[in-house]
């Protein structure tokens, strides 16, 4: 028989089954559409749902639908594909239904601009090579923009503001590394410096 005679231990055991079956649960395409392959549907649903920050089932199947749209490879999704695409999704970790939309678009964007990298490799005329490269382009740089835009709606609209060449006068005091400053308060993240807050 086996007991667990300590709750932190008990604890950590469920947290880590947990942590397998979010990992475990995947999209499992068939003609007719996909369907979260799990053991425990409700769960795997529910599971799918947190990985891509949204708050309920429909929106889950949305985003998912989407996804599964923009995986296509030739004429059908990719099973491949899509696992890529929520995998990234999951690692960048989107916290609400607008963050989900976001993340949906960039991990979308940069399958494409990768899709039209490789077109450009195996280009055969100039055509072709032109088409290509213009995608490429524009892919390339929406998705910084997509970043920003992320980063953006994470810091409530405010930019953060990153100082590059000060110069500190005789007397003056100085922080040494990364900065980043959000309204009246500036942050130090470099380990051996003062944060100053309140400028």
């Amino acid at each position: 028989m086996n007991t667990v005679s300590d709750p932190n231990e008990a604890t950590a055991i469920a947290a880590a089954g947990q942590t397998r079956a979010a990992e475990a649960v995947r999209v499992k395409l068939s003609p007719d559409g996909f369907a979260i392959d799990h053991p425990d549907q409700e769960l795997g649903e529910q599971l799918m749902a947190e990985a891509l920050g949204v708050a309920d089932r429909d929106a889950m199947h949305g985003i998912l639908r989407q996804l599964v749209k923009a995986s296509v490879n030739g004429q059908k999704p990719d099973a491949v594909n899509l696992a890529f695409m929520i995998s990234m999704v999951k690692s960048i970790k989107p916290r609400d239904a607008v963050e989900a939309m976001l993340v949906a678009q960039m991990v979308s964007v940069h399958v494409m601009a990768m899709r039209c990298a490789y077109h450009l490799a195996n280009a055969d005329d100039i055509a072709r090579q032109d088409s290509a490269a213009r995608a490429l382009g524009r892919l390339a740089r929406t998705f910084p923009a997509q970043m920003e835009a992320l980063n953006r709606y994470r810091n409530n609209g405010e930019p953060a503001i990153t100082v590059q060449n000060v110069r500190v006068g005789d007397g003056g005091n100085a922080i040494v590394g990364n900065v980043t400053q959000h309204r009246s308060v500036i942050v130090s993240d470099s380990s051996g410096a003062t944060a100053v807050t309140d400028a």
